[in-house]
């Protein structure tokens, strides 16, 4: 059961999630330690491996910076719940693995530490803190094929056939 991280925002932008001071760095374990600093210094605390971070319109708004997907990832965070996203920014977490779903009504109902279960396939986020059942356009099947790859380049490696070389 993942715990909810939640913020009550619209436009949560990428150089929030991760500070462009910070771009220098590649390793997931490295961005983790700056993770939302700017927003939210107590973050890094506050996260627990397999967590959702929940928040509102347009998150991932910004600059195109896979950076903000690795950071979020490196510090625990399992997936995002908003109400939408920017394009760029969803795709990099498809092409990442990384599990970013649209759900619009989750920001008014879900509260800070609630418990969730994310049906993916099905298109149900389940509050189990409050009993409590949110429906979202399911993952397709590819969408889901490149999370359970771990994103892109895996996929595509999975399904390269075997080189004679």
């Amino acid at each position: 059961m993942a715990k909810a991280i939640v913020y009550r925002r619209d436009h949560i932008n990428t150089d929030e999630i991760i500070p462009a001071r910070y771009l220098t760095m590649d390793r997931e374990e490295d961005l983790a330690k700056h993770a939302m600093e700017d927003l939210d210094t107590d973050f890094i605390e506050k996260v627990r491996n397999g967590d959702v971070l929940v928040a509102g319109e347009d998150f991932g708004c910004g600059s195109s910076r896979e950076h903000a997907v690795w950071a979020l990832r490196g510090a625990g965070i399992r997936a995002v719940v908003a109400r939408s996203f920017a394009r760029i920014f969803f795709r990099n977490c498809l092409n990442n693995g990384f599990i970013a779903v649209e759900c619009h009504e989750a920001l008014d109902k879900i509260g800070d530490s609630d418990e969730l279960q994310l049906d993916l396939a099905g298109g149900v986020l389940r509050n189990q803190t409050r009993r409590e059942e949110y429906r979202f356009a399911p993952l397709s099947e590819f969408a889901r094929s490149l999370i359970d790859a771990g994103g892109l380049m895996n996929y595509i490696a999975e399904k390269e056939p075997e080189s004679g070389n």
